[in-house]
């Protein structure tokens, strides 16, 4: 009889182990399948222009810039910091070297300190980074 109620108990501790452990996971997979907040692109308009000098020359720069974020706080900070951002990303795109931007690579490179400076900016205004990608729309040099 003992035996019986040492196998029943012990049964019932499985059975309730493995309720829990599926519930638990459960309740992960629902977590991981709530729907991700749309995105949000914020054109900043108008296109950049900024000049520069390469060796003996004067070259220009055109750069459409688009921001991507899933935080509509983020998007309004974005609106009423215009004027800080365009100018953070003037002296940015105005501090690069025509070599510096030939290839890929340093393209790649200053899209990420543009996203950094964005970032920066959205942080000081509402607290958190919210700037997922930062989209170079159009890329023209002269």
């Amino acid at each position: 009889m003992m035996l019986g109620l040492a196998v029943l108990v012990l049964i019932a501790a499985v059975g309730y182990l493995l309720f829990q452990s599926h519930t638990a996971k459960a309740g992960t997979e629902t977590a991981a399948q709530a729907p991700k907040a749309p995105e949000l692109y914020l054109p900043l308009d108008p296109a950049f222009v900024v000049n520069f000098q390469d060796q003996d020359s004067t070259r220009y720069l055109q750069v459409g810039v688009t921001v991507m974020t899933h935080d509509p706080n983020a998007v309004q900070a974005m609106k009423d910091s215009d004027p800080v951002i365009r100018n953070a990303l003037v002296m940015l795109f105005s501090s690069q070297t025509y070599a510096g931007l030939s290839d890929t690579a340093g393209k790649k490179k200053l899209q990420t300190e543009a996203l950094d400076a964005v970032r920066k900016i959205v942080a000081d205004k509402i607290g958190k980074p919210d700037v997922d990608a930062l989209y170079f729309t159009s890329f023209v040099m002269q």
